[in-house]
Parts: C-alpha cells; sequence; structure tokens
C-alpha cells in the first residue's frame, strides 16, 4: 500500500473517528462540509485514490450513495490499536532507505519492550550469523543511543537506515555485520543517528516457502 497524503489520513480518520455522527455513511457533500474542504472535485480525487487503495468504498443503501470503511481499514484499525507500526524494509546488507508505509501488525507481548516499538522487515543476508534472515521481522525499541554490541537502527547521512551491530568509540562508529564474508562500515560519529535497537523478531514460513 502507498503512503497516504495528509489529507487521505485525515478523510479516513474522520470516517473512523465519527461512525456515529451520521445515520448513514456520510455523502461527498457531507464529508466537504465537515472537513472544511471548498473543492468536491478535490474531495472526490482523494477518495477515488482510497477506493483504489481498498480502504473505502461507496455505500448505496441510501438516496444520494455515501462512502464508508472497507473490512481492510476496519481490520487496519483494529491492529492499529492492538499493534505495532510496520514502517518498511531495511537492509541487512547495503544500507537502503526504510520507507514509511500506512500498515500495523500485532506483535506478541514478549516481543516488545516496555517503550515504544515499530516493526521493520529485513532485506538481505549481512545479519544471518546472528539469525537473522531475509524476510524476517524484526522489532525496534524506539530510542536514540546504543550499546556497544547491540543491534541497532543505524540512519547513514541522514538518507539510509541499514540493520547492523554497532560499536562506538570517541572518533569512528563501525557498523557490523553479522557475515563473515561482509566487512564492518566506519563512519564518523556525526554521520550515524541511532534510531533504535533490536528487542525482538518474527519469522513467517509460509513466506519463505513461498519465495
Amino acid at each position: 500500500m502507498n503512503q497516504l497524503t495528509r489529507r487521505q489520513r485525515q478523510i479516513l480518520d474522520f470516517l473512523r473517528d465519527t461512525p456515529d455522527k451520521f445515520p448513514y455513511p456520510p455523502t461527498l457533500d457531507e464529508l466537504c462540509a465537515a472537513l472544511g474542504m471548498a473543492s468536491r472535485g478535490s474531495l472526490h480525487k482523494h477518495i477515488s485514490a482510497l477506493i483504489e487503495a481498498g480502504l473505502v468504498e461507496p455505500f448505496a443503501g441510501q438516496k444520494q450513495g455515501g462512502i464508508r470503511l472497507t473490512a481492510l481499514a476496519q481490520r487496519d484499525e483494529a491492529d492499529r490499536e492492538q499493534g505495532l507500526p510496520f514502517v518498511g524494509r531495511i537492509a541487512a546488507g547495503r544500507p537502503i532507505e526504510a520507507v514509511e508505509t500506512v500498515r500495523y501488525m500485532v506483535v506478541p507481548e514478549v516481543l516488545k519492550s516496555d517503550k515504544p516499538c515499530y516493526v521493520l522487515q529485513v532485506k538481505g543476508d549481512s545479519m544471518i550469523e546472528a539469525g537473522i534472515f531475509d524476510g524476517d521481522w524484526v522489532v525496534i525499541e524506539q530510542r536514540s543511543y546504543a550499546h556497544n554490541g547491540e543491534i541497532v537502527v543505524a540512519l547513514i547521512e541522514k538518507t539510509e537506515a541499514t540493520l547492523k551491530y554497532i560499536e562506538q568509540e570517541p572518533d569512528k562508529v563501525l557498523l557490523i555485520p553479522a557475515n563473515a564474508s561482509l566487512a564492518a562500515m566506519a563512519y564518523r560519529p556525526e554521520q550515524v543517528e541511532i534510531q533504535g535497537v533490536l528487542v525482538g523478531q518474527m519469522r513467517s514460513y509460509r513466506s519463505s516457502l513461498t519465495k
């Protein structure tokens, strides 16, 4: 699913947060008025994108028609209340950008910490000797510091994120793979921003068998 725009998220949140405001799913005119939008055409464009994403659907049970959440959007909302944000894929090899997406995953309590956490999916094989394989999901405790030897999400030059062991010295930061065929990457401290520390891991054998 592509990342929603601010306005699309606003429409979706409105439909989720105000189910009792209208006797039937709201029409485009009612949504325009409720959201303070002057252009019905602009709203229609956002609604069309949400329909294409499978998050809303037309409702024909009233004379003027209306817009309501799909079962997928309602299920995503339940996951959001119980789960952790899934924010994309991260390299366990060469650094790549971790792209934020709109999705939540239910994660067992034993795999989380008591701090804010999020989920990333691993891409690559540079952490295989730590038991982290391509396609695994990792649970990351969101914090900006780490102890040497921990596995971290490191943002490099504010553009690319990678999953590696970390070793910090006064004049350099080493990001170390768990794969004997790969070398550590060295950076100046100001080049590396810690975005979290690994606290849990999940794997789907079904997806690995179907690759």
